[in-house]
């Protein structure tokens, strides 16, 4: 089950207009671009700077992980806070609650078959574990740093990971595009080496240009993903005591 981090790295589009912000109906003036004067570089950082800053938000996409899709849906926050679902690259889908210092993980069957036990794990051997985790939630401590789904809860780790991910070097910023309704500077780089191109959208913003939108074209791990609702509070509550399997449990019992 491990999560791919790299999925962070995505994104594409088309034009419009910050909402709120002035229109583009006739006779009215275009707004003001912030970024005037500003080199696509120093536009990346600023953007990267930004969304860095955030105390919460939400992620939503697609990806490619060693050749299988997998997709994902969650907000997080600062305080450890976290929900959401993914869906597993081989079938199946899982919901996600992450407070307290502890993730929670509810599968269906078909997700508990797929990624089921260690790896290698025969069919009977994850079936097994479909069966003991049937409409039951998986218990698990959210390390910091750690892979797996407690990487969701981790906003920390999460932002790091897109600092040091993100090309900030040799950007090219391509024509302006639209972003749910949000105008967005389009940046893009190409890496001949790896054989991919990663385009992402800036919102046009000039107190909070956050990445709105990341592309990944070509490469090892082509996907897109979406970010929003930033600074906005997840409330996540642990689930009842009687509905989950606890496991450190599990692995006492294995050994």
């Amino acid at each position: 089950m491990r999560v791919d981090r790299k999925l962070w790295t995505v994104a594409a589009v088309c034009v419009a207009v910050v909402a709120g912000a002035t229109g583009c109906s006739k006779g009215e003036e275009k707004a003001a671009d912030p970024f005037t004067g500003l080199t696509a570089d120093a536009i990346a950082d600023k953007a990267v700077e930004t969304t860095k800053g955030a105390t919460a938000f939400r992620m939503h996409g697609k990806g490619n992980t060693d050749g299988e899709d997998v997709s994902v849906d969650f907000s997080v926050d600062d305080k450890g806070n976290c929900k959401g679902s993914m869906q597993a690259a081989k079938g199946g889908k899982a919901d996600i609650v992450g407070t307290g210092g502890t993730t929670y993980m509810k599968g269906d069957d078909a997700f508990w078959k797929s990624t089921g036990g260690d790896e290698g794990a025969s069919a009977e051997e994850s079936g097994a574990m479909s069966a003991l985790l049937k409409g039951r939630w998986l218990k698990m401590p959210s390390e910091a740093g750690a892979e797996g789904p407690g990487a969701f809860c981790d906003l920390k780790q999460i932002v790091k990971d897109m600092d040091e991910e993100t090309p900030r070097k040799g950007m090219t910023r391509e024509a302006d595009a639209d972003v749910d309704g949000r105008s967005a500077a389009v940046l893009s780089k190409k890496d001949t080496a790896k054989g991919e191109t990663v385009t992402f959208y800036v919102a046009k913003d000039a107190a909070k240009p956050y990445i709105l939108r990341v592309v990944t074209t070509g490469g090892k791990d082509p996907g897109t993903v979406d970010l929003g609702d930033f600074d906005k509070p997840v409330t996540a509550a642990a689930p009842p005591a009687d509905q989950t399997v606890d496991m450190a449990e599990l692995m006492k019992g294995a050994s």
